[in-house]
């Protein structure tokens, strides 16, 4: 029998409405969440962990402002408000979401120089997080994709889960996107070519 996995993708109180980079209506996944959280046989939560002065920041790059995009070493980087700052309340999950269950939590984005969408692997797509050994070791195949935002770090997790071999769902109804210059559109599409199931 397949073993399935919940990864619950930056559910933090920076990403959620009045936070440095709120997600519209992202505090109303909430209650789906848990429900999903609830009925799970695992839990694998991320959480977004960037020191002061992250090069994704546009505060660490003169003259620009937020939503701007930089030329980096990795490639193209979209600059944001400062957020999700290592020990600040603004990383923290947000209060009404009951993350208990949860066995792992994979940080990411704490590299200073790069920075990172997805639960596997950093924005170069080349240093991973470890949690594709981790999720192989504990013998899971399928797994089911969460949280905020559909269009960035849902997206990108759920690509390279499947760049990975995992069966992969994303559940569309607990998920909310961003919406950059029709980012949800072109990520959205881009899941569906790659195999990723909506629902």
């Amino acid at each position: 029998m397949a073993q399935s996995a919940l990864i619950v993708i930056d559910v933090q109180n920076d990403f959620c409405p009045g936070g440095a980079l709120g997600v519209a209506d992202g505090a109303a996944i909430l209650p789906v969440v848990n429900r999903m959280i609830a009925q799970a046989g695992h839990v694998v939560l991320t959480q977004d962990w960037h020191p002061s002065g992250h090069s994704s920041f546009a505060s660490s790059h003169a003259g620009k402002a937020p939503f701007e995009t930089v030329a980096m070493a990795y490639g193209d980087q979209t600059l944001w408000p400062d957020h999700c700052i290592q020990g600040t309340p603004g990383a923290a999950f947000h209060p009404a979401l009951d993350w208990t269950r949860a066995e792992l939590v994979i940080r990411k984005g704490f590299r200073p120089a790069i920075d990172s969408y997805s639960a596997f692997y950093e924005n170069d797509h080349a240093t991973p997080t470890g949690l594709a050994g981790y999720l192989r070791e504990r013998g899971i195949t399928d797994l089911t994709l969460c949280g905020l935002a559909t269009d960035y770090c849902v997206a990108f997790s759920a690509l390279d889960a499947v760049r990975e071999g995992f069966a992969v769902t994303v559940a569309m109804d607990a998920c909310r996107a961003i919406d950059l210059g029709g980012s949800l559109a072109t990520m959205t599409q881009r899941m569906q070519d790659a195999g990723v199931r909506l629902v």
